[in-house]
């Protein structure tokens, strides 16, 4: 096993580490292990629940798609690939940024539409952008951020590195034709790329089985014979794995690798859908399965971590989401002048 597929096992996760720090027998994982999973799943929540009461406040505005709900995605992708791999992601993305490290407080001065935002107050809540942290969106445009992955993947390919891109996109765009024609190239050329399904069931308000004759959406690499898998999305040990299994497999050079995970988001599409379409029934069942609680409940349980433990924990990330909130209302918004930077100018590069 070479270098960067040694970084992405994460030799930290395993087992023996477990029992050394005391975690009862059977569990897969060290303290660490599962405390960072259920730090980062509670700070994505407690950021989403304070930013659907700025929006209602009116301190947001526009578009607001919040991640509550699909948590263990985030949690469990972050935790199975090494900071020099990318992401590139939809616009329901507040949750994938922070777990790449994008500091609270510049994302919530984003949604603020402050200068102080990651990308200046420019982006808005879809466009966060972190060249330093790997991150390429944030993308508003169902389905554009799909080849633009491939790309950055095969720019890793073309420089020869062991890294790989994760295309992240829903199960809505997973009917548009640039996914096919992404696919048909990832795989002919065995590009290092990972694309992920956040499969919450819903094309905004039209479920998978209204829009597709098949249901399974992991079946959809079968026809360019790449390697598939459904997950549970309500797990990041399940996430973690999944994705842990399809990074050894692309950095081994044997091309693309497809998961659907399977989530669900408590809330609507965007802070305006009430979510009428679906039964309340339904949504109890995925809440039940609460990936925060869940992890919490299993941290109890096995004697990984005593309750004093997770109350510090639950003290800390509450502190750092008010000073994310109190950050992005102390901060200036952009100057007049700055919507004539970071704009291309003619001539434009690269054309003479």
């Amino acid at each position: 096993m070479d270098t960067a597929q040694k970084k992405t096992a994460q030799p930290k996760a395993k087992s023996t580490t477990a029992k050394k720090n005391g975690v009862a027998k059977g569990l897969n994982y060290s303290k660490e292990q599962y405390l960072e999973w259920y730090t980062l799943m509670l700070r994505i929540r407690r950021f989403e629940e304070r930013a659907l009461m700025a929006y209602g406040q009116q301190d947001v505005r526009g578009f607001c798609h919040v991640y509550i709900g699909q948590e263990a995605v985030a949690a469990g992708i972050e935790s199975a690939i090494t900071k020099d791999d990318g992401i590139v992601t939809a616009y329901r993305q507040h949750g994938t940024a922070i777990g790449r490290g994008i500091d609270p407080k510049a994302a919530m001065a984003e949604l603020y539409g402050k200068a102080t935002g990651i990308v200046k107050g420019k982006g808005g809540s879809m466009h966060f952008f972190s060249r330093e942290n790997n991150y390429y969106g944030g993308n508003g445009i169902v389905g554009a951020q799909i080849p633009i992955g491939t790309g950055i993947a095969l720019a890793e390919k073309y420089k020869k590195t062991k890294n790989l891109c994760v295309v992240m996109f829903g199960d809505g765009a997973a009917r548009q034709g640039a996914l096919w024609e992404s696919w048909n190239m990832a795989m002919t050329w065995k590009v290092p790329v990972l694309y992920i399904c956040e499969n919450n069931g819903y094309a905004m308000g039209t479920s998978v089985q209204r829009t597709s004759n098949v249901t399974d959406l992991s079946k959809l690499g079968a026809s360019f014979d790449m390697p598939s898998e459904s997950v549970d999305g309500m797990d990041p040990e399940a996430v973690h794995e999944a994705v842990s299994r399809a990074a050894e497999h692309i950095r081994s050079g044997q091309g693309p690798y497809y998961l659907d995970i399977r989530t669900y988001r408590y809330k609507g599409h965007s802070v305006s859908d009430p979510a009428r379409y679906r039964e309340k029934t339904e949504v109890k069942t995925f809440q039940d399965r609460d990936p925060v609680k869940m992890t919490e409940k299993k941290i109890i349980d096995n004697g990984i971590a005593t309750e004093e433990e997770i109350k510090a924990i639950k003290d800390q990330v509450k502190q750092e989401i008010a000073d994310a909130a109190q950050f992005a209302a102390d901060s200036p918004y952009p100057e007049p002048e700055a919507l004539y930077s970071d704009n291309y100018s003619q001539p434009y590069p690269f054309l003479t």
